[in-house]
């Protein structure tokens, strides 16, 4: 896997956290340093983390199914990218994720079950990471914590600034890259492209 096709992964994983980190820079006065340090590190550990775990997983199962991994990465990815798509029209938890309780916006019990909501995604595509025969797990996975940070560290900024117009914007671009990167790995491994 080249360094863009990992970059594109990245980013389009890191969508979801940067949403979630909008709305955590919506609930607080004033975005302050260790609110986007907190943000970051909770969704860029744990995106580093599940795909990590995701990848353990698939290598159990990786010989039994390698005939089918294009099409096991490519279902993951599209599945996951319509759910990003889908949650991006949706409104329904938006109430709970951008509550205006700013004591408790970044503690332990607001920040935790966040961060394994926004990193199962991830857990799919360290399963998918293991299908493929060219992905340097501890580089991949750390280059896609270190990309979430980023997001997620600047999002509590820009939620702060600009409020939530770009909440379900994010989403949306999160999903289409996920989608295309898993048709991209069914094309490549069916000989009809070649990257």
């Amino acid at each position: 896997m080249s360094l863009s096709e990992l970059f594109i992964i990245a980013v389009g994983l890191s969508m979801d956290a940067f949403a979630v980190a909008i709305c955590k820079g919506l609930s607080v006065q004033k975005a302050k340093i260790n609110h986007m340090a907190i943000s970051g590190l909770y969704f860029g550990i744990f995106q580093a983390g599940m795909p990590l775990l995701g990848y353990f997983v698939g290598k159990q199962f990786a010989q039994y199914i390698t005939r089918f991994d294009h099409w096991i990465a490519f279902v993951f990815l599209g599945l996951i990218g319509a759910n990003m798509i889908r949650e991006a029209f949706s409104k329904e938890d938006e109430e709970d994720v951008c509550s205006k309780n700013e004591n408790n916006s970044f503690a332990f019990k607001a920040m935790f079950p966040m961060a394994i909501a926004t990193s199962i995604d991830a857990l799919a595509v360290g399963v998918s990471f293991a299908l493929l025969p060219d992905v340097k797990i501890v580089p991949a996975v750390s280059f896609i914590g270190i990309t979430t940070f980023i997001f997620s560290f600047a999002g509590v900024k820009i939620g702060n600034v600009f409020g939530a117009k770009f909440e379900s914007k994010a989403e949306f671009a999160g999903g289409v890259i996920l989608i295309l990167m898993g048709l991209k790995i069914l094309l490549e491994h069916l000989g009809v492209i070649n990257f």
